[in-house]
């Protein structure tokens, strides 16, 4: 026998031992593939962007005989409750309106107020004349604006809540008070649209602390499981549970066995609860500002608490300067506007006075 005759079976023998373990090795299960999930949040929206803004082009569409507002007045209507700050600053100029409005024969405080809050939150106020029998002006009443539409001729004016039965008034008999647009000149537009952003997202923010405190497990941590001695038909229990945390009956606990398993084999892992917290208040804070900037109305005026050490500031002297800046020129708009239209003095108003005693 030689030294080759020799040496085969011995390397036969030595290249078919590890086939062994790779017999073992194809009969344990495969360990199940790593799974992630993604969540798209969206692009923002813009207030009145998109397909609206090629109305800016048109100015208002005709539709029949009146013209369409260049945006919607149901939605500024809807929107008058999107935060705490926005109708709290409409409301409180309707308030000190409405305090220094005398009111007078054709036109009562209550018409007033409603077609104030109609003309601050819509941007166009509108008032009907009745006429008494002999011709002469009975009184002033007041229409909604959401509802109004301006027609194609003038002094037409037209109330539509469906397309099937719109309502016109006579020729001539509706005051039209609007403020001024800078792409048109058929409707008014308020000029609180470029903070409508910020009050939305103070809603969002406040509906996903809601949710927040709603849902027992917060989405605020990752499970992060590595041991390979778990099976999936367990993984897929515990996801089940998990579930099951959320909403109503949740802060349950949860109990896992896992025979041979490693220390860090299942691994906690939170991520949002302190940040969620922390972004609350600064998006509140940040949007709040933005939303009274554009009302420019001043914060202690509101009831607002200070954030600093220092306060707002005299409130008397803040409210003497809205006074003069904010109020004064609405109330000499609306008086000389109402009073040349109706021929008479209906509309007059009082000097803003801080020491002056409620009646």
């Amino acid at each position: 026998m030689t030294k080759r005759t020799r040496r085969t079976p011995a390397q036969a023998n030595y290249s078919a031992a590890p086939a062994a373990p790779a017999a073992n090795t194809a009969a344990l299960p495969s360990p199940p593939p790593a799974q992630s999930f993604t969540f798209d949040l969206g692009d923002p929206e813009p207030v009145i962007g998109g397909r609206s803004a090629l109305l800016e082009y048109a100015e208002c569409m005709v539709s029949g005989d009146w013209y369409e507002p260049p945006v919607s007045l149901a939605a500024l209507a809807r929107l008058l409750r999107v935060g705490a700050h926005h109708e709290s600053a409409l409301r409180f100029k309707v308030n000190v309106l409405t305090s220094t409005f005398m009111p007078s024969h054709w036109l009562s405080a209550e018409t007033f107020r409603a077609m104030a809050l109609d003309f601050l939150v819509l941007g166009n106020g509108y008032l009907e004349r009745r006429r008494n029998r002999l011709g002469g002006l009975l009184e002033l009443r007041h229409v909604l604006g959401k509802y109004a539409r301006r027609g194609v001729d003038a002094g037409r004016f037209f109330f539509v809540t469906d397309l099937q039965s719109p309502h016109e008034f006579p020729r001539g008999e509706v005051f039209h008070l609007r403020e001024q647009d800078i792409h048109q000149e058929v409707y008014g537009l308020p000029p609180y649209l470029g903070a409508l952003q910020s009050a939305m997202l103070n809603e969002s923010a406040t509906l996903f602390r809601r949710r927040y405190y709603n849902n027992g497990s917060h989405a605020g941590f990752i499970l992060y499981v590595t041991d390979p001695a778990q099976k999936q038909s367990d993984v897929d229990a515990m996801r089940d549970q998990l579930t099951k945390t959320k909403g109503l009956g949740n802060f349950k606990n949860l109990f896992y066995y896992a025979p041979n398993g490693k220390k860090d084999g299942i691994h906690l892992i939170p991520i949002s609860e302190v940040a969620a917290k922390d972004d609350f208040l600064n998006i509140k804070n940040t949007s709040r500002d933005d939303v009274l900037a554009a009302h420019r109305v001043p914060p202690q005026l509101m009831g607002m608490l200070p954030n600093n050490v220092g306060g707002f500031g005299d409130v008397e002297k803040a409210a003497k300067v809205f006074a003069r800046n904010e109020i004064a020129p609405l109330q000499s708009t609306m008086a000389h506007a109402i009073n040349t239209w109706a021929g008479v003095t209906a509309c007059t108003f009082k000097p803003y006075l801080l020491d002056e005693a409620p009646a």
